[in-house]
């Protein structure tokens, strides 16, 4: 089975999208801690495209779906705005202090850090980001 949703580049979409996770979690029979963290890790992605990939009056559309895939749940973020490929992107210090450390980076450290797997491959103009967690 395979859930999935259509997001417009706008921040009013995030509670759709909690409520979007709340549905894959129970679909997927998912505990409220993985259920918790999915939110977490896709707020911040979603978000980041929202702010990054496109200009700002451009209306642009996010895809989200989310499966089951041995013992993992898949969830696959697609978007046609800027190239941008999260994996290269360096960890943020958490070593240094809020004000010495630069601004940025702590959402994409958190999805390496809750997730098992991330991946992500340029495809056809579109980014396409695959986060995977292990249940």
């Amino acid at each position: 089975m395979e859930k999935s949703i259509i997001l417009a580049n706008d921040i009013s979409e995030i509670s759709r999208l909690a409520t979007f996770i709340e549905e894959v979690g129970e679909a997927f029979s998912l505990t409220p801690d993985v259920v918790f963290n999915l939110n977490l890790v896709l707020e911040e992605a979603v978000v980041n495209v929202i702010n990054y990939a496109y200009p700002k009056e451009e209306h642009q559309y996010i895809y989200l779906s989310a499966h089951l895939h041995e013992g993992s749940i898949v969830l696959v973020l697609t978007d046609t705005g800027k190239e941008f490929d999260p994996t290269l992107a360096p960890d943020a210090d958490i070593t240094l202090s809020a004000e010495d450390r630069e601004i940025g980076g702590l959402g994409i450290f958190l999805i390496r850090q809750i997730m098992n797997e991330v991946r992500y491959e340029r495809i056809d103009g579109k980014n396409v980001l695959t986060l995977e967690k292990r249940l």
